[in-house]
């Protein structure tokens, strides 16, 4: 597919180390040096230009362009290059970010000419849903209209060392009631663990290795691991592997922003409490008047007497959306240390993703990266209906429908070849079920595997 990206910033260098190898990329943007350090890396064209004109569209070859990503950092430059291509040439597929969802909601009631707009606000929105749904996790997405979750967690080690107080290494030694549980599934030989019904073991990464989870493979502490499964079975992954953490039904947002009103609103559409912090006394009134059953503070949330009047260390979870990374990990860690148990950070910086994770803030999310992993899906297979990208687009899960002429049709699970790639779970006539040795795939199967990132299109062609 050949492939015009606007916009060479963070999500647009996220894409294109998603897409390089697989697709003939060109990459336009203003700034000359961030195309250079592009070039640098990847096998792709660049240019330098302006993609809200025309004329430069023109010299780009837009004409001949199968896919236009439009993810510079302005939402009008990227919907009036969207606009103008799809004058020059109707065919091609356009799809636009945008950090304001008015936008969003203008595409949806058809006021704007493009395929497809993704929404940096309500995708993080999701994504904040989704862990706060299963609170041990690391890193969680949703699959077949929610029927099939993806969740990533880490193993960890004695309480003292790590952020969510889990307190596994003593687990194992005590070896009873929950604690015992994990014991059951740490240290053991997967056909011997007693793992959680309608879940698979995708995938165990070790440091820097990856290990394919056979019967004979462990699960130590230390280790990162990736689980597909129903959603009830992620909630008793999680509950194995943290038995302290309880259902999430108070939170704490820090920042009356997009992102930080966004995932307020999702939340409330939850029944969760939200209270959120916000230092601009205007804007805490316009976002107590845009969502009434929510609680706005005017405050910094990092004064004392403020956080112990307000018992901001009983909510169940806490939010840090602010504009800034450094006022994010200070106000999270201090919140740590006033007793709340489970945080979240949304980074702006993606170097500050390890900074926060080695500084005990349990979840770390990066906005551009959720709304890159949203637009990479487009250029996948037609057959691809989502994907989900873990570890720096390291390893992927697509949910593929299954051709007719596919050679993996009609073959017991059993005898299918070990290729490093998992299919976790099956979606037949609208119902998920997790597969076994003797099940077979069927042509118009909608199959969810897990693959290495650099094995998906052969995966994909395979299906």
């Amino acid at each position: 597919m050949k492939i015009l990206i606007i916009g060479a910033g963070q999500v647009g260098t996220t894409i294109v180390e998603a897409l390089h190898e697989t697709h003939d990329v060109t990459v336009l943007d203003v700034d000359a040096g961030r195309l250079t350090a592009i070039a640098n890396r990847y096998d792709v064209t660049t240019r330098t230009g302006n993609g809200a004109s025309r004329r430069t569209l023109q010299e780009t070859g837009v004409r001949s362009v199968d896919l236009l990503i439009c993810c510079t950092s302005r939402d009008e430059v990227n919907i009036i290059a969207a606009i103008l291509s799809k004058k020059i040439a109707p065919e091609t597929k356009t799809i636009v970010r945008t950090t304001n969802v008015e936008y969003l909601e203008a595409w949806h009631e058809r006021q704007l000419d493009v395929d497809f707009i993704v929404s940096s606000e309500l995708e993080t929105a999701h994504a904040v849903s989704r862990i706060i749904g299963v609170p041990a996790a690391r890193q969680t997405d949703v699959f077949a209209d929610g029927q099939v979750q993806i969740v990533e967690f880490d193993i960890d080690p004695v309480s003292a060392e790590n952020g969510r107080g889990s307190p596994l290494a003593a687990a194992l030694k005590a070896g009873h009631g929950a604690e015992a549980r994990r014991g059951d599934v740490i240290g053991r030989p997967l056909r011997d663990a007693r793992i959680p019904r309608n879940s698979k073991v995708a995938s165990i990464i070790r440091g820097h290795q990856m290990i394919v989870p056979r019967g004979d493979a462990t699960i130590q502490v230390g280790d990162r691991i990736i689980v597909i499964g129903s959603p009830e079975s992620a909630r008793e992954w999680s509950e194995l592997l943290a038995p302290d953490t309880r259902r999430v039904d108070d939170v704490v947002i820090y920042g009356c922003g997009r992102i930080g009103t966004a995932v307020a609103r999702v939340l409330l559409e939850q029944n969760i409490r939200v209270r959120m912090i916000e230092s601009s006394r205007e804007r805490a009134l316009e976002v107590a008047e845009e969502l009434p059953k929510a609680r706005i503070y005017n405050s910094t949330g990092i004064d004392p007497d403020f956080l112990e009047r307000e018992r901001i260390g009983a909510a169940r979870a806490a939010i840090f959306a602010m504009r800034d990374d450094a006022k994010n990990h200070y106000a999270a860690t201090l919140a740590k240390l006033y007793g709340v148990n489970f945080t979240i950070a949304i980074v702006h910086d993606a170097v500050s993703i390890g900074v926060f994770e080695r500084a005990g803030i349990d979840v770390a999310i990066n906005p551009r990266e959720v709304t890159a992993e949203e637009i990479v899906r487009h250029a996948h297979d037609p057959r691809t209906r989502q994907v989900a990208m873990l570890e720096g687009d390291r390893y992927e899960i697509l949910d593929v429908v299954v051709r007719d002429r596919s050679k993996l049709v009609n073959r017991p699970f059993r005898d299918l070849p070990m290729t490093g790639s998992l299919i976790g779970a099956i979606v037949r006539n609208g119902r998920a079920v997790i597969p076994h040795g003797d099940d077979m795939l069927q042509p118009g199967d909608r199959v969810i595997i897990f693959t290495e990132a650099r094995r998906a299109a052969e995966v994909e062609a395979a299906l």
